[in-house]
């Protein structure tokens, strides 16, 4: 017969304390085996093992609901894809910690003055910022895998020729550089300017290691500074006037834009240009008001958005022309692929953003017509345009 142990000594045994058994036992994870006379719980062997294993699962952060749930009585299949589900959980809380140090130690890099809770508000918005940033780059990735290379496509309407000063305003994780790196053209002088707890620090480490297979005559000098600080402008302005100004994925970043876009017609050569972008063309809303109009919904809140983004993309333009004598539209266009109703249904959420649209009742609708889409043709293309502004001075 096994050895029965009291609430303390099993405890004792798994390094945990008698509170935490008390509880496992009221969260119905661990149970005893029996009762002694007077009525003090008792635990076996078998107890002694499940209250390792739920003592070793916390350790790995699962909580106490997850272990109930899934794990105490689930068979090794259910173990397995659990712990495929929580080890993404951690890799997501990681990529979390990681956002939050780099938001603190940049803004602890940069500011000379003594900080105030503003400066805990900017930290904030840096990471929700860089959230979302992150969250639209690896989507695109999974939906966009299979067209050609969107930042060549972007580095291709640039035209760079030899020997032209670049300024890259914002350069962030620098695929514009990284995915043309034997492209770029010889002799060309890259200014990149960006700040600290930024992807742009991963881009230092990259420059240096790769340097040495730049095109002859390429050099790339990467600054860490905010482009929203007068100091940031007298060195760039020292460095005199630039062929070529990027300043792409920025805007919505900047508390001015004007003031970058002013700054950066000041910077720039008399048959220069400033390359400036993206706006939305509203490319989804109008695929997915085409999906609301088959299901027989109204279409209010889309056409709605629209008339915003129209009116969004006119101040843009009218800004960019009181900085500027003449203004190029490049449209560049790339297309989505969705192979599961499901997933094309999350992306109209994120889009549309109204519990109205978004009913249960529409929902179950969507998902029949994107099905029936994807049935007929094997997925669903959709068609994105993006909206660059070339700039010039006359």
């Amino acid at each position: 017969m096994d050895k029965k142990m009291t609430s303390g000594e099993i405890a004792k045994i798994a390094g945990v304390s008698q509170k935490a058994v008390r509880l496992y036992d009221e969260k119905g994870l661990l149970k005893p085996s029996g009762y002694s006379e007077g009525n003090y719980r008792l635990y076996d062997e078998s107890s002694l093992k499940i209250l390792e294993k739920i003592v070793a699962l916390k350790q790995i952060g699962f909580s106490l609901e997850e272990i109930r749930d899934n794990l105490v009585a689930g068979d090794a299949s259910d173990v397995e894809e659990a712990l495929r589900i929580q080890l993404k959980e951690m890799e997501d809380r990681r990529y979390q910690m990681d956002k939050v140090i780099a938001a603190i130690s940049g803004t602890l890099e940069r500011k000379e003055k003594k900080l105030d809770w503003d400066d805990v508000a900017e930290i904030v918005q840096t990471i929700s910022l860089d959230q979302r940033a992150d969250e639209r780059h690896w989507d695109a990735l999974k939906h966009t895998g299979s067209e050609p290379d969107w930042y060549v496509r972007i580095f291709d309407s640039l035209g760079l020729k030899g020997k032209e000063r670049i300024l890259d305003l914002g350069c962030g994780f620098s695929k514009l550089w990284r995915n043309n790196w034997s492209d770029i053209p010889e002799g060309s002088s890259i200014h990149a300017y960006d700040v600290h707890g930024s992807w742009a620090d991963n881009f230092a480490e990259y420059l240096e290691e790769n340097r040495a297979a730049l095109p002859k005559g390429v050099n790339i000098d990467l600054e860490f500074s905010d482009l929203e600080e007068a100091e940031t402008w007298d060195k760039i302005s020292e460095d005199k006037e630039y062929d070529v100004i990027i300043a792409h994925y920025l805007s919505y970043m900047l508390k001015d834009p004007e003031a970058l876009i002013g700054r950066a017609a000041g910077v720039l050569s008399d048959k220069g240009y400033f390359s400036f972008g993206t706006v939305s063309r509203g490319s989804w809303q109008k695929f997915f008001g085409k999906a609301l109009e088959a299901i027989g919904s109204k279409t209010d809140v889309i056409d709605k958005k629209l008339d915003q983004l129209d009116k969004e993309n006119q101040v843009c333009l009218d800004m960019l022309n009181r900085h500027f004598g003449r203004t190029e539209s490049v449209v560049i266009s790339n297309k989505w692929h969705y192979t599961e109703a499901e997933e094309i249904l999350t992306k109209m959420s994120e889009v549309v953003d109204d519990q109205n649209v978004m009913s249960p009742a529409n929902r179950k609708k969507l998902l029949e017509y994107f099905g029936g889409l994807i049935g007929r043709d094997g997925e669903i293309v959709i068609e994105v345009e993006s909206q660059f502004w070339h700039c010039f001075k006359q």
